[in-house]
């Protein structure tokens, strides 16, 4: 039984892996990307982090720094990264202390995720503002 587990669970990674290169490969080729125009790493890697690959990246702002980051990652990890120190008490997002203001929303850091990238272009030039 536990010789079968590791076989299937060694088959479950070896397609999840080739799924993960086909979808590097074949998705820029639906957008219109030809073999020749890809980077020739993205064509011959053999491990393919997906999200990096496939999400749409949101640019943040605090005013004095801009950084873009995958839509739907940690916002609590985003504001680090913006410099930005968010206190917390529960860590669950049910006593408020964590939230932060993104683009006029507020978003509870701690479980929150950031939002999609604004549709406006001057919107998306500036990126959205965390305060």
């Amino acid at each position: 039984p536990a010789e079968k587990q590791q076989q299937r669970r060694r088959e479950q990674m070896v397609l999840l892996r080739n799924i993960l290169v086909l979808l590097a490969v074949v998705a820029p080729m639906a957008l219109g990307f030809t073999p020749t125009a890809m980077p020739r790493a993205l064509v011959q890697q053999r491990r393919v982090t997906a999200p990096s690959v496939l999400m749409a990246q949101t640019p943040l702002t605090n005013g004095k720094k801009k950084i873009n980051v995958p839509e739907g990652s940690s916002m609590m990890a985003a504001c680090k990264k913006l410099g930005i120190k968010v206190k917390t008490n529960c860590k669950k997002g049910d006593c408020g202390t964590c939230t932060v203001n993104v683009g006029g929303k507020s978003i509870r850091a701690c479980v929150g995720k950031v939002p999609p990238a604004p549709k406006l272009k001057s919107v998306l030039e500036k990126g959205l503002m965390v305060k």
